[in-house]
């Protein structure tokens, strides 16, 4: 694997435990697609670091759990705003 990759893959593992980051907002910060992500966070960060590749795969299991309540929210809010901006 070559240098930068295995330092993004670092780094974005940090940044995801840190941040409690969805994988969205971990791609956005990186400036990287959605499935590079998954790729780092799922297969290459094992070879690297077992410890790190647990805790960051904890964190996005934790966000995926989530995600249905986050856009119930993300609902909820819209509508709130239309209704405001109605009125």
């Amino acid at each position: 694997m070559k240098d930068y990759i295995s330092n993004r893959v670092v780094l974005l593992a940090e940044y995801i435990i840190e941040n409690k980051a969805t994988v969205r907002k971990a791609a956005k910060q990186f400036n990287i697609s959605k499935s590079t992500v998954h790729k780092d966070i799922t297969e290459r960060l094992l070879l690297l670091n077992n410890g790190l590749a647990a805790e960051a795969k904890k964190v996005l299991e934790e966000n995926k759990a989530n995600r249905h309540i986050r856009g119930g929210m993300a609902t909820k809010h819209k509508y709130e705003n239309r209704k405001m901006i109605g009125a």
